[in-house]
């Protein structure tokens, strides 16, 4: 049976044919529509993958500051209050032996024994210890045997040489063999000599098996012990001998007051471990040139020490005595930083960095000092500075009434 072209749209073949002609007559889509569509798609992604990579690196640099803020110390400042001017300062003093010496051996051999210990005083000359050289007494005897030797040989060649200056006046020998005789005279004085001098020398070094004192003044030292190989030289320092009747106090004075200084002028010294009393001693020479590292010129204070109550080594306190300086300032006792460089007091420049500055005190009423060098009017003041503390380290400010401030926050 034939099939008819049914006109309604609701039946099937109808409606298949309608649809084959609409999707024929759609335009195909251009490669330009879809390069840009994934140009779209690619640049949201790009900007997705940048907020994410700002937002960790953010993430970071927050960590970071907050990590820097933790480690910066927190310090309380207060203002360097000024003071009234003062007359003198106070300055730390290293105390030294008038003489100071190691004690070495000139020989080699074995110690024998040792007569002093450390804390022992002796006079010049004492013997202090005794060395065995065995090797360089067999050397003494060989070179007396060889001078003995070269005597004989002189003594005989003289004799010939006398004998053949006589014969050659009546022409019985040529004046060629006296000519010998008398050189080999001459030469072989000559061995005597050079015989003589190296027993010398030897004996001289023999003298040196023993060790004498070469000052009056302390053993402070004694390395050594009997039966000890001892090697001559610097090499093994057998003890060491300070004098301490006149100890000597170096101390740096800053070059504001190197003008005021004048050589015999007394000088107060005092001691922590002597505490209220008073030494005096006497500004005997300075340096007469500035340091330029620290701007100090040197100076050296003798004090009499006969009575043996101090000791070199110590740490003193040099009370000097100045013209009136025009500005002070009071700083709180625990503001001090005692360390190897001498006495600091700690600072903040720009609100956030610390700065260590050298500093030279006056009077000491125990609970706050006077700073008669080293500080500005403004000067920010660390009150209690930790130990840590280092120059040019970033801190946390807080100050009365104020909250803290953050090292690097504006």
């Amino acid at each position: 049976m034939n099939q008819q072209y049914n006109p309604n749209p609701q039946q099937g073949p109808q409606h298949g044919m309608d649809g084959y002609k609409a999707a024929a007559g759609q335009k195909p889509t251009s490669p330009r529509k879809v390069l840009t569509g994934a140009g779209v798609v690619l640049l949201i992604l790009v900007v997705l993958a940048a907020i994410g990579i700002l937002d960790r690196l953010h993430a970071h640099s927050v960590l970071a500051q907050r990590t820097y803020e933790l480690a910066a110390p927190t310090v309380n400042v207060a203002p360097a209050q000024p003071g009234a001017p003062v007359d003198t300062f106070v300055l730390p003093g290293n105390v030294t032996a008038y003489t100071d010496s190691p004690i070495y051996a000139r020989t080699d051999g074995y110690l024998v024994h040792w007569y002093y210990d450390i804390g022992a005083h002796v006079k010049k000359g004492a013997l202090l210890a005794t060395i065995d050289t065995p090797e360089l007494d067999r050397q003494v005897m060989q070179a007396e045997a060889d001078l003995a030797t070269a005597e004989t040989n002189a003594g005989n060649a003289k004799v010939q040489a006398e004998r053949y200056s006589g014969l050659v006046k009546s022409d019985a020998v040529s004046q060629i063999d006296t000519d010998t005789f008398n050189t080999q005279a001459a030469a072989t004085a000559s061995t005597v000599k050079s015989a003589q001098a190296n027993v010398q020398r030897l004996k001289e070094m023999q003298a040196f098996e023993k060790v004498y004192a070469p000052f009056e003044g302390v053993v402070t030292a004694r390395t050594v012990d009997t039966g000890q190989l001892i090697n001559q030289g610097a090499g093994t320092e057998l003890f060491h001998m300070q004098a301490i009747d006149t100890l000597r106090v170096y101390a740096n004075v800053p070059q504001l007051y190197a003008q005021t200084l004048a050589r015999g002028r007394k000088i107060d010294l005092t001691f922590p471990e002597h505490p209220g009393k008073t030494y005096v001693g006497t500004l005997v020479r300075t340096a007469d040139a500035i340091d330029p590292s620290s701007r100090t010129l040197l100076t050296e204070i003798d004090v009499n020490n006969r009575s043996g109550e101090l000791m070199p080594g110590a740490l003193a306190q040099v009370h000097f005595k100045t013209p009136n300086v025009n500005r002070t300032f009071i700083v709180p006792t625990p503001a001090l930083i005692f360390r190897r460089d001498g006495m600091q007091v700690g600072t903040v420049v720009n609100g956030e960095t610390a700065r260590l500055v050298q500093v030279v005190i006056g009077e000491d009423d125990g609970a706050t000092v006077q700073i008669v060098n080293g500080l500005n009017q403004g000067d920010q003041i660390i009150q209690d500075p930790p130990d840590s503390l280092i120059d040019g380290e970033k801190v946390t400010v807080v100050q009365p009434g104020r909250t803290p401030t953050s090292a690097g926050s504006k």
